[in-house]
């Protein structure tokens, strides 16, 4: 149990910094902010990179495509939580399909 919780709070921590650093670095280059917001943005993308390493799956690609349905969930979150646009039906149904594909991937008995 505790393997699942810290493997589920590396992937929160490092999307919240990808999605973060991503949209720091849009704000500067899309809206004018500061050339330091992009900066700033550059650095959370290399945290994201270090964080991503400590996650204690065996296969670099699986872990990164699990990322990928964890990020689909946490982009709609941001987009709702920060950009104010409120997902529709098809947003929820498509993360959740995501982290059912995650949970699969991550979770299903290998020999």
């Amino acid at each position: 149990m505790i393997f699942i919780i810290s493997a589920l709070v590396l992937f929160i921590l490092a999307g919240l910094t990808e999605i973060g650093g991503g949209y720091l670095i849009w704000l500067w280059l899309r809206e004018g902010k500061p050339f330091y917001w992009g900066v700033s943005g550059g650095l959370a993308l290399v945290l994201y990179g270090v964080i991503a390493t400590f996650q204690y799956f065996p296969s670099f690609g699986r872990v990164y495509a699990a990322y990928g349905g964890v990020f689909i969930v946490l982009s709609v979150l941001w987009g709702w939580g920060i950009d104010r646009k409120t997902p529709d039906a098809y947003d929820w149904v498509g993360a959740g399909i995501c982290i059912v594909g995650v949970s699969v991937m991550l979770f299903a008995p290998r020999s």
